[in-house]
């Protein structure tokens, strides 16, 4: 059974949902209409004063792919906060999800609510259906030769965990190496130091350019027979840099080491293909791509996934149990012990179906001239520094203004009702090779535009004004 069988059981029926500062919703099945973009104010087309740049040339929009449109899909976008419309540059943290998905889950919980796999009856079997056909929906979008190399996890997180834990206790011992680049994030970082702590392996990091590029000269030269496991991210989620990632993981395999990459940043802006990177593990989380949250998948190469022992134990994952002798089920499934988030599932499957509904590479070269275009409108802003200057990077600007902490910068956006995350972002490291503790991020995605750059410009240099 698929979803929109689901949908067209349920009535629509209005809920009353007690936010502030929310607009009521549409009903399901109706238009939403978007309010006009706000006019930029307060951002000069020509230089304010002299040697400051005014702002570029907006976009222009690739034919195949319209952000507007894709804005008609989120009611959140339609809200406003403290008087102002919403502004959401706060990607990297978490995605807003479409209506397809968020009605998913309610056609979901409506009509088929019900355990799976154990079960006999007819909502069982329809959720057994709709599970399974998210993880071939996952997948198909990542490359993966058989739904059978995709376990479902709670996120990136929970993914990395689980390798570290199932993977790592076997293959790991004294004076192996792990090498982790600089770049990473904590959720890439803290799990392989707890292991290779019980292991007596170690954690080698792997130093990064003046760029913020993960410096190729120095990761060849720690690779040797000792390493292990190499775990790198396939986009930064502080300096937004985008990795060769299929160079370095051919190099460390000549090496005999394995890879794991975290897609957590990199599912949402580009397509990606597994098989051609050759990645042993992949992992990414539900909700930075436009699902819900509580929901995510690792992908592991089926040779290396079914030497994997099961990380946790209970229910789902077994095939019998006895007091003399308890056996496994096959994989995927003895790694997902007890019941799984299946309505996470229900809406990554609505999520990833209504991203395909859209060409990728359209997608990619949309946020490529936004991001562009926002790089060198910050540009404008005095004080105003980017952090991070990889060529190869997805549309995140990482930011300190002079005479202004981070944490005060995202209050007085917040005031003029535009979103962006301010401290470490979970990856001290990184912000450390900068001799920063903290900064301002702003995260874009594809519904964002060229207008709410302008906004986000203009606010800060009001903050500047106004601080003198």
């Amino acid at each position: 059974m698929t979803i929109p069988d689901l949908t067209r059981q349920v009535p629509s029926v209005p809920v009353s949902v007690p936010v502030t500062g929310v607009s009521a919703m549409p009903q399901q099945g109706a238009p939403t209409e978007q309010p006009p973009a706000p006019a930029p104010t307060g951002v000069p087309e020509q230089p304010a004063a002299p040697g400051q740049a005014g702002l570029p040339r907006r976009p222009s929009v690739p034919g195949a792919y319209s952000a507007e449109a894709a804005r008609q899909d989120f009611p959140v976008l339609h809200r406003t906060v403290n008087g102002r419309p919403l502004v959401w540059l706060d990607n990297g943290a978490t995605t807003q999800k479409p209506r397809q998905v968020i009605e998913a889950l309610g056609a979901y919980y409506s009509a088929a609510n019900s355990n799976i796999h154990r079960g006999a009856h007819t909502m069982a079997r329809e959720a057994t259906e709709m599970y399974e056909a998210g993880r071939a929906a996952v997948a198909g979008f990542l490359g993966a030769p058989s739904p059978d190399s995709i376990v479902f996890v709670r996120g990136t997180t929970e993914a990395v965990n689980l390798v570290a834990q199932s993977w790592g206790r076997d293959n790991l011992g004294p004076g192996d190496d792990i090498l982790v680049p600089v770049l990473e994030h904590h959720s890439n970082i803290v799990p392989w130091q707890m292991i290779a702590k019980e292991t007596r392996a170690r954690v080698v990091p792997v130093p990064l350019t003046p760029e913020g590029e993960i410096d190729q000269f120095a990761y060849a030269d720690l690779l040797s027979s000792r390493t292990q496991l190499v775990a790198l991210s396939h986009a930064s989620n502080v300096l937004g840099t985008v990795p060769p990632v299929k160079e370095m993981t051919a190099l460390a395999h000549r090496y005999g080491a394995k890879v794991l990459v975290d897609g957590a940043q990199a599912v949402a802006h580009f397509p990606v293909d597994v098989q051609d990177l050759d990645a042993d593990f992949y992992a990414f989380s539900g909700h930075k791509l436009f699902a819900p949250t509580g929901i995510g998948a690792l992908y592991a190469k089926p040779e290396v996934l079914a030497d994997m022992r099961p990380w946790q134990g209970g229910g789902n994952m077994i095939d019998s149990v006895d007091f003399g002798l308890t056996t496994f089920a096959p994989v995927p499934h003895r790694m997902e012990a007890g019941t799984g988030n299946i309505g996470g599932v229900v809406g990554l499957l609505a999520a990833l179906d209504w991203l395909g509904s859209f060409d990728r590479d359209a997608i990619t070269a949309y946020e490529e001239g936004l991001m562009a275009y926002a790089q060198q409108a910050m540009a404008t802003v005095p004080g105003l520094e980017l952090v991070g200057a990889a060529p190869d990077r997805i549309a995140v600007l990482t930011f300190t203004l002079a005479g202004h902490d981070p944490a005060s910068v995202a209050d007085w956006l917040d005031r003029d009702g535009i979103a962006i995350r301010a401290g470490h972002h979970c990856a001290q490291p990184a912000l450390a090779h900068y001799g920063l503790e903290s900064a301002a991020r702003a995260s874009l995605a594809l519904y964002n535009t060229s207008e709410e750059v302008d906004q986000l410009v203009a606010s800060l240099r009001q903050l500047q004004l106004a601080s003198g």
